[in-house]
């Protein structure tokens, strides 16, 4: 029991197939009613594909566990009819300070630039963010959620699956084209299949305190290297919602989990660190190791896994969940595609090529800020300590300095569905960059890029082109093209086009007149030209959905 919070509990209903109705066959299963399969089911609902949601519980997640989302993962969210309840209930933040002792020794800002909706990051409890998606299932008319329903058996064939389901009143089977397994680190169905996740367990213990008090502290990241509160060790301050502060303490790999989460042991703890002048009550405490490993691949046939059950992180970059919303993200259109017989299966081997690039991107910056928050050995603490002394005072030594490089959209920069650039860009907005967002001025008023380039039902891809020149006669395309015009500040906002009110656009995309970006629905850059050509849009299309 929380103080702060009520977890509400889901009833199971009686499937009919306990009933002798015989099961129909589904076009996709998802299990697993996390933050990434919650996420997995509304992107292919709102794509006009029906899904079945399978979970073997009855509430949310239990403790705050995931709790930081970052600029990219509220984007996504946004498509989803999500991202504003969870700014709205969560705690915004963009700066992080790290301390060394008592002093601080580097700080960063997530967003230094103005010209973005949303921001660097914001912090909400993991059951915040659940019951918000579940809100939004609710509103779909494509998905059907079975909760106490534990898959126990899985059978891959050339066609899909076929689940054995148990539940209260019995087991049934469920027969599916797609599979999508969102059902955490820990991944039943990945063991029932067999399938191998390699990587390391760190061994180093970390004690998780939620408080609730109400403290003046800015709504920031704190992190401190051997404080006077808790000597060398590691200490991680975050703000969330409801007056709830998440305190991590390093506590060593000789500790034992159970006796470090006892009040008794915990409270003095965290009265060392906020001194007699703060009152708190304690919430919810968990004692947790970390490992960084991932699947080789996340497509298994018509089997694909996404989130914990491909890959996991350390906590230190707020790495986890974002980097699954973002498996969803890329999913969901190229199934859809696929389903609809636009694109051919090989279209999912690059959900598995350009996610195992992004999760290893993230397993490395994970491993790096875990290694040097936890040294191993006497040599790497000497390392660690002569660097942060050293940040104080030389802006060299501050790049050193790594309490988590926090998450960011991965750059599939090597992805074999990107056209390469023919002529001269400047910028980062290359193909295979996730797209910057910027003020626009609408016929209805104010907005903003992105929300402009969404997939819609039909997974369309976007064409941005800058200026009021004339367009070429387009080709029949494989999947739908939607047009989006950029005019400069000063001009008339109308239907199919958009305002550059302040000009971000233009300079972040390196737009002149005549510039043409070819956008996915997933809003990564697919290709990009100077002058648009009929012959060249063809080619690119093609490439991006493996149809070359």
């Amino acid at each position: 029991m929380l103080s702060t919070y009520t977890y509400p509990e889901f009833a199971f209903v009686r499937p009919p197939e306990l009933d002798g109705v015989p099961s129909h066959r589904r076009p996709v299963v998802v299990v697993g009613a996390g933050p990434v399969g919650l996420s997995a089911a509304i992107e292919l609902a709102q794509l006009g594909l029906p899904v079945l949601m399978l979970d073997d519980d009855k509430t949310v997640s239990v403790g705050s566990r995931g709790l930081c989302y970052a600029k990219r993962a509220l984007e996504v969210l946004d498509r989803q009819g999500a991202g504003q309840p969870v700014v709205d209930k969560g705690v915004t933040w963009n700066v992080g300070r790290t301390f060394f002792d008592t002093e601080e020794v580097f700080h960063f800002n997530l967003l230094p630039e103005a010209g973005h909706e949303r921001p660097g990051m914001v912090n909400l409890q993991q059951y915040h963010l659940e019951e918000i998606l579940l809100k939004r299932v609710a509103e779909l008319p494509g998905i059907e959620l079975r909760w106490l329903s534990k898959v126990t058996q899985v059978e891959p064939h050339g066609q899909g699956a076929s689940l054995c389901v148990s539940t209260p009143e019995g087991d049934y089977t469920v027969d599916t084209d797609w599979l999508v397994v969102a059902d955490g680190a820990r991944s039943p169905i990945r063991r029932l299949l067999g399938l191998e996740i390699e990587g390391k367990v760190f061994q180093d213990r970390f004690l998780i305190a939620d408080v609730v008090m109400k403290a003046d502290f800015p709504a920031e990241r704190w992190f401190w290297f051997d404080p006077p509160f808790h000597r060398g060790q590691s200490v991680l301050l975050h703000r969330e919602a409801d007056n709830v502060w998440r305190i991590d303490f390093q506590l060593g790999w000789e500790a034992d989990p159970e006796e470090e989460k006892k009040p008794e042991r915990v409270i003095p703890r965290i009265q060392a660190m906020l001194g007699p002048e703060h009152a708190f009550a304690l919430e919810w405490v968990s004692v947790y190791t970390f490992q960084c490993r991932r699947m080789q691949r996340f497509r298994h046939g018509r089997v694909l896994f996404a989130g914990d059950a491909a890959h996991q992180v350390s906590p230190f970059g707020a790495r986890g969940a974002n980097s699954g919303l973002q498996d969803v993200d890329n999913l969901g259109w190229k199934l859809k595609l696929v389903i609809d017989g636009v694109a051919p299966e090989a279209l999912l081997d690059s959900y598995s090529d350009e996610r195992c690039v992004a999760a290893d991107e993230n397993i490395l910056n994970s491993t790096r800020s875990t290694d040097f928050i936890t040294p191993k050995s006497a040599t790497s603490r000497l390392f660690r300590n002569a660097v942060l002394g050293l940040a104080r005072e030389h802006a060299f030594a501050r790049a050193l300095v790594n309490s988590g490089r926090l998450s960011v959209a991965t750059h599939l920069s090597g992805s074999a569905l990107n056209t390469p650039d023919a002529e001269p860009f400047e910028g980062w907005m290359a193909p295979g960059a996730p797209m910057d967002d910027a003020p626009v001025d609408l016929p209805g008023g104010a907005g903003w890029l992105l929300r402009q380039v969404t997939a819609g039902a039909d997974a369309h891809f976007t064409l941005m082109v800058f200026g009021e020149g004339a367009l070429p006669v387009l080709p029949t395309t494989p999947v739908p093209v939607k047009l989006l015009r950029v005019l400069p500040a000063g001009s008339a906002p109308r239907d199919g086009a958009v305002v550059d009110r302040e000009g971000l656009i233009a300079r972040r995309y390196d737009g002149r007149p005549g510039t043409a970006y070819l956008l996915r629905p997933d809003q990564h850059v697919a290709a990009r030209w100077r002058h648009l050509e009929p012959a060249p849009l063809q080619a690119a299309l093609r490439r991006s959905l493996c149809l070359h």
